[in-house]
């Protein structure tokens, strides 16, 4: 069942490598979901094209087995995509984290494939097991049991010297904890959990973190490259069996230099970067040449200072492209028409809060007068749908500031309607809202979530009050998610043990989370002290950590 499912898949893909196996090292790369939604994230095609780029270096893939194949597809032992050889063949299985609550599904994929789950049971016939990703850049500790080796920061910078290092080792024949240490002392930006202890105080928060050895780091330091022009991100494999099929996706910048205080993305992305004209220029002719809409992607695409010229040079050659979001105070009557003439139709916003004042606390940079001023700049060149983004449970939030959503998004309604009177109507406003979830290296990361029950009648009424308006769609998240995926953002080594225990328990975080003698809320609901540890704080992010006290301090004084 299992190779059926890959030839049909690979049937339909174009830019798939496949190399003979002789003596390269051989790296198996996991996404801990299923196959159409790792095949839509771009930093996981990204390291799949690196790698096979790399000489002496060989890459295949694995992804979750899909639900919909029945249970038959959970019994079955995993093997690659591309030579359905079994993962325990491969030297390195490599899972790439975006999101934290694809973590259960990393210890699944490892029983599937037959290798211990925990790093300490493991040895030198088992693949080095080894993640990467904005996810576990931000915070690998979670995931630090059942992982022998993290890549910080990233991958063009750190994957090829890594390659280079552990082949090396590899070849001399070290045994596996002695490859472990060298490449640890060796390679920048490389986390080996088991070479370093943590003690905790009697309070549950960490008292200590430190090497095995002196000539280990004390400190982890993110890895990141300086000249992204000097090479091309892009969609290396094109298959129809993805969330942006109709999309060729390709990088125009990094970083942001806004300093949204709730933005982990703003702040570990950093510095801020934008890929040339003259670099993307390629991309775009391979993207149209296969027929697809050119995704432009980056933390920061409204900043480019030629995303006009990408967008008209796009179009001038024939091809039409997408953006993700757009920054309200970049909207203007150009950009609109620009959007209009490559068929889209609805553009997303972030105004994130409902009034100023909570805008202001999260240093978003934006006010009312650049909404409607982008909102009017859309409407008046027919774009017909706009999707507004909120969130709710932001640090210093009242009951004024969700009312706030709701006046606000009903204003924007009447404001779009009144515009489009007498033209192609305006369709509708699609209102996502999110719970704000305190992330790692940001200023809000010593803030708790807030309760999820009350997160939930936040929404109930935020919902019951905009049904009434005809042109307004209400999207959110089930809040349970949300309390899960600040657990495993925030948490410490010992989350590992819940996480075990999810995995045994087939999933049931409820059972779990009971079961385990550990109290989840201590990581979720508890607000840290800024002189604690926390559980991430070896990680040198390039960011000074006074500075981001300075910032949450200040966005608790900005409450009147």
């Amino acid at each position: 069942m299992q190779q059926k499912r890959y030839e049909k898949l690979l049937a339909g893909e174009r830019g798939t490598r496949r190399k003979i196996w002789n003596d390269q090292l051989t790296v198996c790369l996991a996404y801990p979901n299923v196959y159409r939604i790792g095949m839509s994230n771009l930093g996981f095609q990204t390291v799949y094209g690196l790698l096979n780029r790399l000489p002496g270096c060989l890459c295949e893939r694995i992804f979750l087995p899909d639900p919909t194949e029945g249970d038959a597809s959970r019994q079955e032992a995993l093997v690659s995509m591309e030579s359905q050889r079994p993962l325990k063949e491969f030297d390195i299985l490599a899972f790439a984290l975006p999101f934290e609550n694809d973590y259960p599904y990393v210890l699944r994929m490892l029983e599937q494939a037959g290798i211990p789950m925990e790093a300490g049971s493991r040895d030198d016939s088992d693949p080095l097991i080894m993640a990467g990703g904005i996810a576990v850049t931000l915070n690998p500790e979670p995931l630090s049991s059942f992982v022998d080796l993290f890549l910080l920061g990233e991958a063009e910078e750190l994957l090829p010297e890594f390659v280079e290092r552990y082949d090396n080792v590899l070849r001399q024949g070290k045994k596996r904890g002695d490859r472990l240490f060298a490449v640890q002392r060796d390679v920048t930006g490389v986390y080996v959990p088991a070479l370093y202890s943590v003690s905790y105080q009697s309070d549950g928060t960490i008292q200590e973190m430190k090497p095995a050895d002196e000539a280990l780091p004390g400190k982890i330091r993110r890895r990141w490259v300086r000249d992204i022009s000097a090479f091309v991100t892009e969609q290396v494999i094109t298959t129809p069996e993805t969330e942006f099929g109709e999309l060729f996706l390709t990088e125009v910048s990094r970083g942001c230099q806004r300093g949204c205080r709730f933005c982990a993305a703003g702040f570990v992305y950093r510095p801020l970067r934008f890929r040339r004209m003259e670099a993307l220029e390629t991309s775009f002719i391979r993207g149209i040449a296969l027929g697809k809409k050119i995704g432009l992607l980056g933390t920061a695409v409204s900043d480019h200072p030629q995303l006009a010229d990408l967008c008209r040079h796009v179009l001038g050659r024939g091809g039409s492209f997408s953006l993700g979001s757009l920054r309200t105070d970049r909207v203007n009557r150009e950009m609109a028409a620009l959007l209009r003439e490559s068929g889209v139709e609805t553009v997303a916003l972030a105004p994130e809060a409902g009034t100023q004042r909570l805008r202001d606390v999260l240093h978003k940079g934006i006010s009312e007068a650049h909404i409607f001023h982008a909102v009017e700049c859309l409407v008046k060149e027919r774009i017909r749908q706009i999707r507004l983004y909120f969130m709710i449970g932001l640090p210093t939030e009242t009951e004024a500031d969700i009312e706030g959503i709701i006046v606000l998004t009903r204003r924007i309604r009447h404001h779009a309607l009144q515009i489009s009177k007498g033209k192609q109507p305006f369709k509708r406003i699609i209102l996502s809202i999110n719970q704000f979830i305190p992330k790692s290296s940001t200023p809000f990361q010593w803030h708790p979530l807030e309760d999820i029950r009350i997160v939930r009648k936040k929404l109930q009424r935020i919902e019951r009050v905009l049904h009434r308006e005809g042109s307004v769609k209400v999207l959110h998240d089930l809040p349970k998610w949300n309390y899960i995926q600040t657990l495993l953002s925030l948490g410490d080594r010992r989350v590992g043990q819940i996480l075990l225990e999810v995995h045994q328990s087939g999933g049931n975080w409820s059972q779990a989370l009971k079961k385990v003698n550990l109290n989840p809320d201590f990581y979720v609901y508890r607000s840290k002290d800024i002189r604690e540890i926390l559980p991430w704080d070896f990680i040198d992010q390039g960011i000074d950590k006074s500075m981001l006290i300075r910032e949450y301090q200040q966005a608790l004084l900005e409450i009147s």
